[in-house]
């Protein structure tokens, strides 16, 4: 096995003998480890600092794992403590096995570093030693989260509630935030109690409890909230901890929720209160993004005053990216008032500056990026250096339907592509069986979805049927809700579907296919499952349920929208080459890439409105730590985008440009006009933040000044530019009066010059001069002299 200490010149590894004697003779033999020398002096100041609480704040790209694992290395080879009196808490098991490696290449085979790990495997290490105390038994079993639903729905069942009103996913989500604050079901607030059940969600959580006690079972949330009651209640226990660890290290402690801060707290304490804990914690205010569940910037915030003497020890030397890159995101976060504060720099070269361009609609932003992406490539740059990171999984769609049709390879990091998702197929199958009622796959997936009492015995009697008639599941549903094979109450909900098919089915041609899909969604109650669901995850599905129905719009009808589906999903995106990474921006923490695009830089969307709308100044701020995650993600060259036009909700709207835009400085960013086709843009982006000496913070700067008049005026004069639109309608939809034929020029107000090529009534085939061959209605094209 290769030393992964060997990045450090002069660092020779001691041989493989037990652990703690191997580290003490390195250290007498040898001096300190010459691997010291490889730091920069804030890292090293960082790694000696071994008596007393210390606080690392790494920024972005400072080398905090190089930290963290010298750290480690350098208490070893002193001699100050044995592997076993370290414990060492890290949030992703991937990150404890790569420094367990470091760790166990350093010290030998011998002992290791049985704790290090994240905190989920160290509580439940803690817990099956103590499990008695927690009212369980050393081998209990830690539920997924399938049997953690299933447990839900029997608790809710066997106390008569309502499941589709008050469903098992709504409430293992409340009860998960409780547990990540520490809150037992005697601790829950009444008023949090009452959200749920009419006021019965405490109860439930404590019926939940009591079942899981009775299985020998501990959910997730389990494992840290019963390992702190064993720690609380058992004071033995916790001395017993408490001296066993000599040395106690937490990596992204930024992102440490209640119970986990309280964990922690618990630990670090010394029984001698004079005696101050060796505790380090290293983590970065500025990229605290996972509030939304359950994390707490406060706990690295108020560290020294926690830990009365603590030492702050600041990584501001960054490795990764360019100096027009760090001085951007700089003066970005600077606009943050909650943050410990600290500046990234770099020795290397400024490089390229940040880029900004406003672009007409989404669509040109994904034609745009496309473009900047296939340069990059015929430059040699490789696409697995090459980044999109959107706020809302929503955005993906239109990036992965042009990368298809570029024939660019991609990969959606942390999640399906946007076809693939969950609640995107139970759509499409609803859609699927209301224009093709013989498809059988669709109608299986959706019968009972959402739930309606039609389980696996009622699919089994029509799955039989149909074999032995040789008709699909549809047709013998149609007969047997007739008979009496099915039972009353399941025939009935049969019948009821059956009824909502043909009537969805007779709209088809009757009123606009995007609307009829969006009245399927509603009617069905499927969109309705997702709102009742109070949660993040749930409102992330809404969103792509929304994007999906106004996709719809640039098809004729629904039939040719299906068939597109059907190509793009069988695209062969498979493993192998060089791809596109397309992800959210709270999934790129912690990576990096060459170039980086971040795309949707509009009021509403990022920030996002839900966060301003619920928790204020505090969501605001969150939302600027996102944007400075986003461009130090880039080492080479990051790209900005701002839409003029999106759709919100089912409208047309004029955008305005974030505020976040304000906070870059001018003088590290440069301003760029769209180069995309047929965007409309043209001056527009120009005066938009020409001319300005800074972006600025406040709301009175010239450039949010700027970004407001050319909001209000354009709603009143386009220019000729595009649509106007009030209160996100579009107007100017009279049709131009004059008949069209093959061959004549024509202009369109988004697609720009082109050509005739066919004629349905109002609806015409052209070929764009860049944009390609589109159908378009006859009311948003002018024809052109030749």
């Amino acid at each position: 096995m290769s030393d992964p200490f060997d990045d450090f010149p002069g660092y020779e590894p001691a041989a493989p003998r037990a652990g703690g004697i191997a580290a003490r003779a390195l250290a007498q033999v040898h001096g300190a480890p010459d691997f010291l020398s490889a730091l920069n002096p804030e890292q090293r100041a960082a790694v000696e600092t071994t008596e007393g609480p210390v606080l690392v704040l790494a920024g972005a790209g400072t080398g905090k794992t190089r930290v963290l694992t010298a750290r480690i290395a350098h208490i070893l080879a002193q001699g100050l403590a044995r592997p076993h009196q370290i414990l060492a808490v890290t949030f992703t098991n991937k990150a404890a096995r790569e420094m367990k490696a470091r760790i166990a290449a350093l010290i030998g085979d011998g002992e290791g570093m049985g704790w290090l790990g994240t905190f989920h495997a160290i509580s439940t290490k803690i817990l099956r030693r103590h499990a008695e105390l927690a009212g369980l038994k050393s081998n209990f079993t830690i539920l997924d989260t399938d049997d953690q639903m299933r447990l839900l729905k029997q608790v809710i069942k066997a106390e008569n509630i309502d499941e589709k009103r008050w469903t098992a996913r709504t409430l293992a989500y409340l009860i998960d935030n409780w547990k990540n604050r520490g809150l037992a079901p005697k601790n829950v607030p009444a008023g949090e109690a009452a959200a749920f059940a009419n006021g019965r969600g405490g109860e439930l959580y404590a019926l939940y409890q009591e079942r899981l006690k009775i299985l020998n079972a501990a959910d997730f949330g389990d494992l840290l909230l019963e390992a702190l009651r064993v720690l609380r209640e058992n004071p033995d226990v916790l001395r017993e901890y408490q001296q066993r660890f000599k040395y106690i290290l937490v990596d992204e402690y930024q992102d440490t929720n209640a119970v986990q801060y309280l964990w922690l707290r618990l630990l670090a304490q010394r029984t001698d209160p004079a005696i101050k804990p060796n505790l380090c914690c290293v983590g970065d205010d500025d990229q605290s993004i996972y509030g939304w569940r359950g994390a707490d910037v406060d706990n690295i915030l108020r560290f020294e005053k926690d830990f009365p003497g603590a030492k702050v020890v600041r990584l501001e030397r960054n490795y990764r990216s360019t100096g027009h890159i760090l001085a951007t995101a700089a003066h970005l976060i600077a606009h943050n008032r909650d943050r410990l504060g600290k500046t990234l720099f770099t020795d290397g070269e400024d490089g390229e500056k940040p880029e900004v361009s406003g672009v007409w609609d989404s669509e040109e932003e994904a034609r745009v990026v496309g473009e900047e992406i296939e340069q990059l490539q015929h430059k040699g740059h490789s696409l697995d250096e090459v980044a999109i990171l959107v706020r809302a999984s929503f955005q993906m769609r239109e990036f992965e339907e042009r990368f298809i049709t570029l024939g660019l390879p991609y990969k959606v990091i942390g999640g399906p592509r946007f076809y693939e998702r969950l609640e995107i197929r139970d759509a499409l199958a609803y859609l699927r069986c209301t224009a093709q009622p013989a498809d059988d796959l669709a109608f299986e997936r959706i019968v009972n979805t959402p739930k309606r009492g039609l389980g696996d015995a009622s699919l089994q009697i029509l799955h039989d049927f149909a074999r032995l008639q040789h008709i699909p599941l549809m047709q013998a549903a149609r007969i047997l809700v007739e008979t009496e094979e099915v039972k009353p109450k399941q025939r009935s909900t049969l019948r009821a579907l059956l009824k909502d098919f043909e009537r969805w089915a007779g709209e088809i041609g009757q009123k606009p296919h995007h609307e009829l899909a969006e009245q399927i969604l509603e009617e069905s109650g499927y969109t309705d499952f997702w709102k009742q669901e109070k949660s993040v995850e749930a409102e992330g599905r809404l969103e792509n349920l929304k994007e999906l129905v106004r996709s719809m719009e640039e098809f004729p009808d629904l039939g040719s929208f299906l068939e597109h589906v059907s190509l793009v999903m069988d695209v062969d995106n498979a493993d192998g080459g060089e791809r596109v990474s397309i992800m959210t921006l709270h999934g790129a923490k912690g990576l990096e890439f060459e170039s980086v695009f971040l795309p949707g830089w509009e009021e509403g969307l990022f920030p996002h409105q839900r966060s301003l709308d619920e928790n204020g100044r505090a969501g605001l701020e969150e939302e600027r730590r996102l944007a400075y995650v986003g461009v130090t993600r880039a080492r080479r060259r990051a790209k900005i985008y701002f839409a003029t036009n999106r759709r919100i909700h089912g409208l047309w709207q004029t955008t305005t440009p974030s505020r976040f835009l304000d906070d870059l400085p001018a003088d590290h960013v440069l301003v760029t006009e769209s180069r995309g086709s047929g965007s409309g843009y043209g001056a527009y982006a120009q005066s938009r933040f020409a001319n300005i000496d800074s972006f600025g913070s406040r709301y009175d700067t010239p450039g949010w000044k700027r970004a407001q008049a050319h909001g209000a005026k354009g709603a009143q004069d386009s220019g000729g530019r595009g649509p106007l639109t009030i209160e996100g309608e579009v107007l100017g939809k009279t049709s131009p009066g004059g008949s069209f034929a093959p061959g004549d020029r024509v202009f369109h107000l988004k697609f720009g010059p082109g050509s005739v090529a066919g004629v349905d009534g109002s609806k015409l085939t052209i070929d764009f001069d860049k944009a390609g061959r589109k159908l378009v209605l006859d009311s948003f094209v002018e024809q052109k002299s030749s």
